[in-house]
C-alpha cells in the first residue's frame, strides 16, 4: 500500500481527517523514519495552521503551538528555562525538526522535554479546545488525540527547576536515563515538589517516593539523600539496548542525587 499524504488548513479539519488508521505527521523526525522503513503506509495527515508555530505569553506562563520546533524553543528568551533540556535533544538537524508535541509522544527512551514538561505541571490543549493535565495525556497516549499546544507556567524562581541528561554518546546521545525536578520553595520548605524522569518506566513518569522524600521539609544534603535512595521505588525500569533494568536502578539514584545537589 502505498503512502498518501494530507495536508489540512486547520487543526481542526487535520483532527477530523484522523481515523481508519490514519496517522498525524508533525515534524517528522521519528515517525518519517517509520514511512522509510515501509513500516507505516497508508493516510499520512499533516496540518500548516499557523497556531501550531505560535508561543505566545499567557499569565504567568506561556502557551506553545505543538508544531514549535526545539530549536525555535531554544531561540525564544521567555522559553529560558527550557533552553538547557531542548540543547540536549539530538543535533541541529534534529532540533530543527523535532516539535515539543512530538516528544509528547515519543516512545521509550526519548522524551526528555515530556518528562521537563510533567515536572513543571504542563497543561495539554487538545485540537477541540479541551484541556487537560500532562499526566492524564501521558499515561494513555494511544487514544489521546490530536494536541494542539501545551501551557507551561514559568518557574518563579529560576533556580527551582532543574534538568540532568545521561546518555553513553555525549552530548547528544539518546537518554540512558534522564530527570526533571521542580522544587518550589515556601518559608525554607519545598512544597508541590515534582520529580519526573525519563527511563524508569514506558513512558516519562514522576517519582512520587522521591517526592514524598521531599515534600514539605528544607532542601539539604540528608533530604538529597533521601530522595535518591528512594527514586525507583515502585518503578519498573526497562532493559534496553542501552542499558538492563537492573543498571537503570542501581544508577538512578546516583544521578538524582547530582542533579538535586546542584539546586542546594
Amino acid at each position: 500500500m502505498a503512502v498518501t499524504v494530507e495536508s489540512h488548513g486547520t487543526i481542526a479539519e487535520a483532527q477530523r481527517a484522523l481515523g481508519s488508521g490514519a496517522v498525524y505527521l508533525g515534524g517528522g523526525t521519528i515517525l518519517m523514519r517509520a514511512v522509510n522503513a515501509g513500516l507505516v503506509q497508508g493516510r499520512v495527515v499533516r496540518s500548516t495552521d499557523p497556531s501550531l508555530s505560535r508561543i505566545r505569553p499567557m499569565g504567568d506562563g506561556v502557551e506553545i503551538g505543538a508544531g514549535v520546533t526545539m530549536a525555535a524553543i531554544a531561540a525564544n528568551p521567555d522559553l529560558g528555562f527550557l533552553h538547557p533540556v531542548v540543547r540536549a535533544v539530538g543535533g541541529p538537524q534534529v532540533r530543527n525538526m523535532a516539535s515539543i508535541g512530538g516528544n509528547l509522544f515519543a516512545e521509550h527512551p526519548y522524551g526528555d522535554l515530556a518528562a521537563a514538561l510533567l515536572a513543571l505541571g504542563a497543561r495539554i490543549v487538545m485540537a477541540g479546545g479541551m484541556q487537560r493535565p500532562i499526566e492524564d495525556l501521558l499515561r494513555d497516549r494511544s487514544r489521546a488525540g490530536l494536541v494542539a499546544a501545551v501551557q507551561v507556567s514559568r518557574p518563579r524562581d529560576p533556580r527551582a527547576f532543574g534538568f540532568l541528561k545521561v546518555s553513553r554518546v555525549r552530548p547528544k546521545g539518546v537518554s540512558v536515563l534522564s530527570f526533571a525536578a521542580h522544587l518550589p520553595r515556601e518559608g525554607g520548605r519545598l512544597r508541590g515538589v515534582r520529580i519526573a524522569c525519563v527511563g524508569l518506566g514506558p513512558m516519562p513518569l514522576r517519582s512520587p517516593s522521591a517526592e514524598r522524600a521531599l515534600e514539605g521539609g528544607a532542601l539539604d544534603a540528608a533530604a538529597v539523600a533521601r530522595a535518591a535512595a528512594l527514586v525507583a521505588e515502585g518503578l519498573d525500569p526497562p532493559t534496553d539496548a542501552l542499558a538492563s533494568a537492573w543498571y537503570r536502578r542501581e544508577v538512578a539514584g546516583v544521578h538524582l542525587r547530582r542533579l538535586l545537589g546542584r539546586m542546594l
